[in-house]
C-alpha cells in the first residue's frame, strides 16, 4: 500500500512516523518533506501549494491515499481538484475549509447554530474595530480573519495594545490579505484544550485531547507563536468513554476510552458543527481541530481548524495506542460509521512535546544555523518541523519552529521531564525553548497528590 503525505513540517513527520509504526511495510511518499521525513519516507520537491504537480504524482505513483499535512493546500482546493480526478484523499473542501480559512465565517456559522463561542465583531476599518475594542474593554482579542500561519491572534491586555494590533492589521498590512478583515471578540479566561475529531462528514471519531502552549516564553508570557509545546492527557475534564457510539444531533460518533470529553463537547459542538456544514453545502470530511476554551461555567469554541494541529500532532501520535491509517482511510471513503464504538486501549502513555524555535522567532527567523543532536533514547521522538541540508550536507535551520521534542512515560510530570532533558541537549545558535511544557497539569498532580 502506498500513501502521499503533503507537506514538510513537524506535523508530517509525526504522521509518518505513526503510519510507520502501525505498518513498517507502508510505501510512503512525502511532498516536499523534510530531512526527517526522509528518514521513512521517499521526499518529492513539490511545494505544497503545488496541485497541477501533486496531482501528476499521485496518478503516477497510483497512491491508495493522499494525506494533506497543512491548510494551505486545502484553502486552494486540493481536495476538491483530486475527488474530481478520482484520486482519494483525507481532508476537507475548499468550502468546507472555510471553517478555519475564515474566521469571519466561522464566528458567524457558531452564532446561527447556537455553538457556545465568544463575542465577537467582524471589521474592515481601524475606525471600527477600535470602536469595538473600546466596547468589550480590555482585555480584549484581535484576530485577523485569514490564515496567518497561527501568528494572527494578538491577546491584548490594554486598549492601547488592541488598537496597535488592529492598525498593524488593517493598516499595515502585517498578514497581508489574511488581515485585511479582523474579529475583535471577548476575551476568555480560563484553559485551551484541543479536540481532534475524525469525520467522514456524519460519524466522527473523537481522539484524546491535549493542551498547547502558545505564548512564547515560560509562565505563558511573551508573543502567541504557532506554538510552542502541546501534552496530553489532561485532567481538567473527565473521560467519556461510555459515550461511545451514541447518537447526538444525528450524528454518529466515538468518544474513545481515554478521550478527554464530556457530553457537551460532542452534542453542543462538533456534531451541530459539521451539520451546519452539511446545511451550509459544505459537508466537512477529514479532521476537524475544535480549540477550545474551559471556562469556570463552560465550555466554549476559541476556534476550529480544517487540519491536524501542531505541534499538538506531535504529542498525540507518540501516545496514541491505536492504527491511524484505518481512520483516515474510512474518512476519505465515508465509511467511518464501522469504527464507531470500538473499545481500545487509545492512551496508553503521556506524552510531552518541546518545541525547539529558532533566532528572532516568531517575528523574522533566521535560517541557517546548523544543528547538533546527540544519541536518541528511546522514550524520545525527534519530529523535524524547519530544517534543511546545507550545500555541506550539515542539518541547518530552516524556519521558525525547528524541531519538537516528544517523550513519552507514565505520568505528565515524566514525559515533561525527559522531554526537556533532550530538548537542551540539542545545539544550535539562538535556540529558544520553554521550560514548563505541561506546567498546569503537573501541578493538579502535585495537588492531587497532596490532597490524597
Amino acid at each position: 500500500m502506498r500513501v502521499l503525505i503533503i507537506g514538510g513540517g513537524g506535523r508530517e513527520h509525526a504522521i509518518a512516523w505513526k503510519l510507520k509504526q502501525d505498518d513498517p511495510d507502508l510505501d510512503i511518499v512525502a511532498a516536499p518533506g523534510n530531512p526527517g521525513i526522509a528518514e521513512l519516507a521517499d521526499c518529492v520537491s513539490i511545494a505544497a501549494t503545488d496541485l497541477p504537480a501533486l496531482e501528476r504524482l499521485a496518478r503516477e505513483l497510483d497512491v491508495d491515499l493522499t494525506i494533506v499535512g497543512p491548510e494551505a493546500p486545502l484553502a486552494l482546493g486540493i481536495v476538491d481538484r483530486f475527488r474530481a480526478a478520482g484520486l482519494p484523499i483525507f481532508g476537507p473542501t475548499r468550502a468546507a475549509a472555510e471553517i478555519e480559512t475564515s474566521k469571519a465565517f466561522a464566528k458567524q456559522l457558531m452564532l446561527d447554530a447556537g455553538i457556545p463561542t465568544a463575542r465577537a465583531h467582524v471589521h474592515t476599518t481601524s475606525a471600527g474595530a477600535s470602536a469595538a475594542a473600546r466596547a468589550f474593554g480590555a482585555p480584549v482579542v484581535v484576530k485577523a480573519s485569514g490564515l496567518a500561519a497561527g501568528k494572527g491572534v494578538v491577546v491584548c491586555d490594554t486598549l492601547h495594545e488592541a488598537e496597535r494590533a488592529i492598525e498593524d492589521m488593517l493598516d499595515g498590512n502585517r498578514f497581508g490579505d489574511a488581515g485585511h478583515e479582523v474579529l475583535v471578540e471577548e476575551f476568555m479566561a480560563g484553559e485551551e484544550i484541543s479536540i481532534f475529531a475524525i469525520t467522514d462528514g456524519d460519524a466522527f471519531v473523537v481522539l484524546p485531547g491535549l493542551q498547547d502552549h502558545k505564548r512564547l516564553l515560560d509562565g505563558d508570557l511573551g508573543p502567541n507563536t504557532g506554538g510552542m509545546g502541546a501534552y496530553l492527557p489532561v485532567s481538567l475534564m473527565p473521560p467519556a468513554a461510555d459515550l461511545a457510539g451514541s447518537s447526538l444531533h444525528g450524528a454518529r460518533d466515538a468518544v474513545l476510552p481515554g478521550a478527554l470529553m464530556e457530553l457537551p463537547v460532542s452534542a453542543q459542538i462538533l456534531a451541530p458543527v459539521l451539520a451546519a456544514l452539511t446545511a451550509a453545502g459544505r459537508p466537512f470530511s477529514g479532521l476537524l481541530y475544535a480549540g477550545l476554551m474551559v471556562t469556570r461555567d463552560a465550555i466554549k469554541v476559541v476556534e476550529f481548524n480544517c487540519r491536524f494541529g501542531d505541534p499538538e500532532t506531535e504529542a498525540l501520535l507518540p501516545a496514541l495506542g491505536i492504527p491511524l491509517l484505518p481512520l483516515l482511510m474510512a474518512s476519505a471513503s465515508g465509511g467511518l460509521e464501522g469504527h464507531a464504538g470500538e473499545e481500545r486501549d487509545v492512551l496508553p502513555r503521556a506524552c510531552v512535546t518541546t518545541v525547539l524555535a529558532a533566532a528572532n522567532y516568531p517575528n523574522t527567523p533566521r535560517t541557517g544555523d546548523v544543528i547538533s543532536i546527540p544519541l536518541v533514547p528511546d522514550d524520545v521522538i525527534v519530529f523535524h518541523a524547519g530544517t534543511a541540508r546545507n550545500a555541506a550536507g550539515e542539518l541547518v535551520t530552516a524556519g521558525g519552529r525547528v524541531l519538537a521534542i516528544s517523550a513519552t512515560a507514565p505520568t505528565v510530570a515524566e514525559a515533561s521531564a525527559r522531554s526537556l532533558a533532550f530538548a537542551e541537549s540539542v545545539q544550535f545558535d539562538g535556540k529558544q525553548l520553554r521550560t514548563d511544557i505541561g506546567w498546569r497539569e503537573v501541578a493538579r498532580s502535585a495537588d492531587s497528590n497532596d490532597n490524597s
